[in-house]
This record gives structure tokens, sequence and C-alpha cells, in this order.
């Protein structure tokens, strides 16, 4: 083997070397983006003061929060404490809210995806009668407040607990009745309820973008539609499958009005509720709504941050055809 040449490698350095014209063009390409990047950076600091001011209170002396700002705290002296998160948790049952919450959102976000991802998959890929019709009336769902049928839907539970007995009973290890109001199922089925319309119209326009070679192939190839669902359509949906996870999460995660409703039992409570509890209980205890909330807001932050890339590619599918 022959060693390298010296005025070769010597050559490519040189030319690989930036020119002054690259040099200015992209000190010019960098000074036009400079007003758009401290803009964003600008803004995004301004957005998260006040989540940095709820995690600073939430750690401050209820003397402190009361008499003064925030900012002060890094003052001399320190003086921060985890007092107001051990009186929360365990005084004020926000633990056990926590565990609530995610007893009610994981089962209502997964129902939603499941059936969402199965139904967007008829409506995009299989021939049946009345087909776009039944998508126009799912997709007119959309402008149907959800207030109207709270009434509608907290008589037919109730009608249900006093037809059928055994609903009332007590289900082992969640609690709660069975189904109706006061159980986990009823809430389950109330939030896959209401997230279906948009969800089964965010992922049939998903659905509905993808190539078609790929669903003929797989037909010749002797596919059943279960296989290209699960083999092809799922794997290639994961973008949108998890932006919609990301919305349908967060809604339920925050909801209150269906949870006041659905669940008047305080065993079964999520975090929004013994949050307004806690208004209405402790209303001048500033640092104990603080920390309470932060503690409401940790496990969404945690999941968007998580599926962020996910999200960011969701919303853009199908954006751009070519």
């Amino acid at each position: 083997m022959l060693p390298p040449n010296p005025s070769a490698t010597g050559e490519a350095a040189v030319r690989a070397r930036p020119t002054g014209l690259q040099v200015r063009e992209a000190v010019k390409r960098f000074a036009a983006r400079m007003p758009l990047h401290v803009s964003v950076i600008g803004l995004a600091a301004l957005w998260s003061i006040p989540t940095i001011a709820l995690l600073i209170s939430s750690f401050r002396d209820p003397g402190l929060v009361v008499t003064s700002g925030w900012w002060n705290a890094f003052k001399d002296p320190f003086d921060f404490t985890l007092d107001n998160y051990e009186t929360v948790l365990d005084q004020n049952g926000m633990a056990r809210s926590f565990m609530n919450s995610l007893i009610i959102t994981v089962p209502s976000t997964f129902l939603v995806i499941l059936v969402a991802a199965l139904a967007a998959y008829a409506f995009a890929w299989m021939q049946f009668p009345f087909r776009n019709l039944l998508f126009l009336v799912m997709v007119a769902l959309l402008v149907v407040p959800l207030q109207m049928t709270l009434i509608p839907v907290l008589k037919l539970y109730v009608e249900l607990n006093d037809r059928f007995g055994f609903l009332n009973n007590e289900v082992p290890l969640l609690g709660g009745r069975w189904f109706g109001t006061n159980s986990y199922a009823g809430i389950w089925v109330a939030h896959t309820a209401y997230g279906l319309p948009f969800a089964v119209y965010l992922l049939r326009n998903f659905f509905g973008g993808l190539p078609r070679d790929l669903f003929e192939s797989a037909y010749l190839d002797g596919a059943s539609d279960f296989k290209v669902f699960t083999r092809i359509v799922l794997p290639l949906s994961m973008p949108a499958i998890a932006a919609l996870g990301i919305f349908q999460f967060l809604w339920v995660w925050n909801d209150l009005l269906v949870a006041l409703i659905f669940l008047g039992d305080p065993d079964r409570a999520p975090m929004t509720l013994t949050i307004t509890n806690l208004v209405s209980s402790f209303g001048t205890a500033y640092q104990l709504l603080t920390a309470a909330a932060f503690i409401s807001m940790a496990l969404p932050l945690v999941v968007f941050f998580a599926l962020q890339r996910y999200f960011v590619q969701g919303i853009l599918a199908g954006a751009v055809k070519g």
C-alpha cells in the first residue's frame, strides 16, 4: 500500500477550508436569523416565568410566601422547605388523588387510541355502506358541546344502576362501583366517548395519506385487514398516535367537569377535584396550592417532553405532500 501523498493531502485541506466569501455568507445568515432566535428564546423564557414562580413558591415558608415575592427566595437567608409537599400529600389526600388521576387517565387514553385507530383504518381503507356518511356524522360530533351531554349520560348511568343492582357492588382492589356513577369504568367510557370524534378525525386523515401501493402489495400477498393494520398502519403511524396520546392524556388529566359530574366519591376524586377543595378550604394557604398545583403539573410535563419528538412529527404529518 502506497503512503499518502503529502502534497495531495495539503491541497485537500486547503480546498476544505472555508473561504472568506463563505464565512461572510455564514455570518450574514446567522445575523439574519438572530432576531428570530432571540424572539423565540425570549418568548420561551417569558412563558416559563409562571411555572418557575410556582415551583419556587411551593418550597418556601408560608410566612414568606404571603409577605414577599418569589424572586426574593434567592436572597440570604435561603429558607426552602419540603413541609408544603408533606402536608399536601399526607393530610390533604393528594397522594391518593394522584393515583386516582393515573387510574382514570391511563385507561381512558389507551381506549381512545385503540378504538379510534380501528375506526380510522376502517374509514380510510375499508369499503362498507354509508362509510362517508358515518364519517361526516363522526366529524359533526366535534361541534356538539360537552356540557349538553352531561345530564343525559348521567341519567343513563343512574338508570343502569337502578335496573342492574350488581353494578353497585364494590370493585376489588380499585374500589367504587362496577359501572355508572362513582365508578372508574363509568368515567373511562365517558372520556372515551368524548375523545373519539377528534381522535378518529385525526387518525383517519393520517391513515388516508399513507401510500396506497403498500396496501395493494399486502393484499396481493394475502394479508388480512388485521395484519395490514398491525404490521403496516400502526408502525407507520406512531407519530400521529403519539400526538393523539399526548392530547388525550393532557385533556383527561386536567379535566374537572366530567370528574365532578360522574365521581362524587371523595375517595375516587382525581387531583383536579382535590385542588378545587384546597382552594375552597385553604384560600389563604397559597403555599399548599402551589405545591398541589406543581404535583399535578409534573407528570404531564414528563409525558410531553418524553414524546415531544413524536408530537411534532404527528402535528406536521401530512402538511406537505410531495
